[in-house]
């Protein structure tokens, strides 16, 4: 596990200076957070659901590399942002959360992981408590039901494909403020065509009263993985 996941780091590192900023300097604290996460998810894997990997390669690849591999739009997105606050929605197992606020602690990012399930919270903060990562919380609620204005940035990789009440209920979480704060919702998503389809059903379907929105999607490889992967962001209101 250790080999696949540091030549994960490695390649992500090679590919983005952004990247290499926050991990390569404390490259086995990374390293160490991430194994000690990893086992958590093993260990409670087979009671609880978390995650779909039929390995441990696959665990590290499909879940642990594929939140991070846009970590580097990530801290560009956020960049200016003194100590930015970060909603991973729908947490689950913690992804991307946890990798993100492993690798994003020079940033001083504060990171909420918020989970309607009981179970999942509970694995959340049970793994917290492990971790001992600063800034970093998790809430039992349902995403509708947060408390809304909070935060500069609400990553998700659930939630597809993306419907209008979902994207009102991402969008109320964030701090209030255009484009030049930054604010955004971050969406692990895979091929383009999807992607592309996907948002035209929204921006059709949010015509009736839902307000403005822009939409980017970035590239983002993961390593080991043969597969198209991209981080949409979504800037609602502009």
């Amino acid at each position: 596990m250790t080999d696949i996941l540091r030549g994960g780091l490695a390649r992500l590192c090679e590919g983005d200076r952004d990247i290499a900023a926050l991990i390569a300097p404390r490259l086995e604290t990374v390293v160490s957070l991430l194994e000690k996460y990893i086992a958590e998810i093993e260990l409670f894997n087979g009671a609880y659901g978390l995650v779909s990997a039929g390995s441990r390669e696959e665990l590290v690849t499909r879940h642990i590399l594929d939140s991070l591999a846009p970590l580097g739009i990530i801290a560009r997105t956020l960049a200016g942002i003194e100590a930015p606050a970060i909603a991973d929605a729908g947490s689950g197992a913690g992804l991307p959360g946890i990798p993100l606020a492993v690798c994003l602690a020079p940033a001083r990012a504060a990171l909420t992981l918020i989970d309607r399930m009981g179970r999942r919270a509970g694995f959340l903060r049970n793994t917290l408590a492990i971790l001992g990562l600063p800034g970093l919380g998790a809430e039992e609620r349902e995403i509708e039901k947060a408390e809304g204005g909070r935060f500069d940035l609400v990553v998700f990789r659930a939630f597809r494909p993306l419907d209008p009440p979902m994207y009102r209920a991402l969008s109320r979480l964030l701090r209030a403020g255009g484009e030049s704060s930054g604010r955004a919702l971050a969406a692990w998503k895979g091929r383009m065509d999807s992607i592309a389809g996907e948002m035209r059903s929204l921006e059709a379907a949010l015509k009736a009263g839902g307000g403005p929105l822009s939409w980017e999607p970035l590239p983002c490889p993961v390593p080991f993985l043969n597969e198209e992967r991209h981080l949409l962001l979504i800037r609602p209101g502009i």
